[in-house]
């Protein structure tokens, strides 16, 4: 009698184990389906991202809701087509987050519990999945093409120049006076100045934007430098800002080393840093949030070799002769453009030690640790890149550039 007494409680025991047993199997598929909703509704390549990127105001995704459905039930086995299952889904985009949210509730049946008078175990679960968007950015590209950019790009280029020129002088100096001049002179003995690999390198950073964009409006860019010919130096607009990165990629090809009119032209002031950053500083306007294509976030990529050269007779921060201002980067004038909330990326291509030259000895020697110091101290934070002769500048301009755009991600 006591056997058949213990006998319901014992098999509604066991039967108990089975089916909370079966409910969790099933509650794990579920949970794995959400998961793969959530997170293959907002992947990088998806139509929710594409759309959501598209969109100029924050809402609902709809495409994104269509294709976690689909996703989500591509994912449930054949074994839980008999059970009823709840499925609520969510793709919503605010700012440059695009969220996913998977819910779902489900009755499993029973089976020895039904002993016990219960029929059915209700499961449930949530799975969500945020992605951060690549911002909308527009990239003014100023590059310092002034006479010191002539200056052979690697070490054995220096050498080269060194050995071939009376007074061993490494630049390649582009004097229109006379054709027999160093720019010449390098281009005959193949020697690559610097400011060729800094165009090469701007034109492979539009290979770059184009590969990691994700709409073709996402990055937009436009190019600058000192200017052509020292006569008239200035900001000087290469290529207007343009989405249309081959063309941009194309019209990069006119950057070359500013020519000067004969030697010690102007007493060499070619390069005003304080100019260039007050010039372009309306022209890049106020940086947005780069949430949308109308929200851009506005970025200065500067390359140069960090020395300034130009009058300022009374405001220069290091000796002058004559009023001749040789200086590192002056830093008050980076902060005006921050504060327009525009990030500043530096890359610095290394102003080299040339110990054979009694002008460097003199004047850029005493304040040649100072040149990186002050770059990096203009750049925002995490934006500063040092490139070596014996480095890649195409390799750190790309590096660089991939560092401002913060590949897009999955953030929860």
């Amino acid at each position: 009698m006591m056997t058949a007494l213990l006998a319901i409680p014992l098999i509604g025991a066991a039967g108990l184990a089975i089916d909370v047993t079966d409910a969790l199997v099933v509650r794990n598929e579920l949970y794995n389906a959400a998961d793969a909703a959530a997170v293959g509704a907002i992947a990088t390549s998806s139509p929710a991202v594409a759309a959501a990127m598209a969109m100029t105001s924050d809402g609902t995704v709809t495409i994104g809701q269509n294709d976690a459905n689909k996703l989500f039930y591509g994912q449930v086995s054949s074994d839980l087509q008999n059970v009823p299952v709840n499925v609520n889904i969510a793709v919503t985009r605010a700012s440059n987050i695009i969220s996913a949210n998977v819910s779902f509730s489900a009755t499993v049946p029973t089976t020895l519990m039904q002993l016990l008078g219960q029929t059915t175990i209700p499961i449930s679960g949530v799975a969500s999945a945020q992605y951060q968007t690549a911002s909308f950015i527009d990239f003014y590209m100023l590059l310092d093409n002034t006479p010191s950019m002539g200056v052979g790009a690697t070490a054995n280029d220096i050498k080269t120049m060194q050995a071939n020129t009376t007074d061993t002088c490494a630049f390649a100096c582009h004097n229109v006076n006379t054709t027999n001049n160093y720019y010449n002179l390098a281009k005959s003995l193949k020697v690559q100045m610097r400011i060729d690999v800094v165009r090469q390198a701007t034109q492979s950073l539009t290979d770059t934007a184009t590969t990691n964009r994700t709409t073709p409006d996402q990055y937009r860019m436009a190019v600058y430098t000192f200017g052509s010919k020292a006569e008239t130096a200035g900001l000087t607009n290469v290529s207007a800002l343009s989405s249309d990165m081959t063309q941009v990629k194309s019209t990069t090809s006119a950057v070359d080393l500013m020519t000067i009119p004969y030697a010690g032209y102007n007493n060499d002031q070619t390069t005003s840093f304080d100019t260039m950053l007050t010039q372009i500083k309306p022209i890049i306007g106020t940086g947005g949030g780069g949430t949308t294509s109308s929200d851009r976030a506005k970025v200065l990529f500067f390359v140069t070799d960090g020395v300034g050269d130009s009058y300022k007779p009374t405001t220069c921060t290091k000796p002058t002769t004559g009023g001749r201002c040789q200086e590192p980067l002056d830093t008050s004038f980076c902060q005006p453009l921050k504060n327009q909330n525009v990030k500043i990326a530096i890359l610095y291509t290394t102003y080299l030690p040339l110990p054979q030259n009694a002008w460097y000895n003199t004047w850029i020697a005493p304040f040649q640790s100072q040149i990186g110091t002050d770059l990096q101290n203009c750049a925002s934070p995490g934006l500063y890149f040092e490139v070596s002769p014996t480095q890649g500048i195409t390799d750190a301009m790309n590096a660089l550039f991939l560092k401002v755009i913060r590949t897009p991600r999955l953030i929860g």
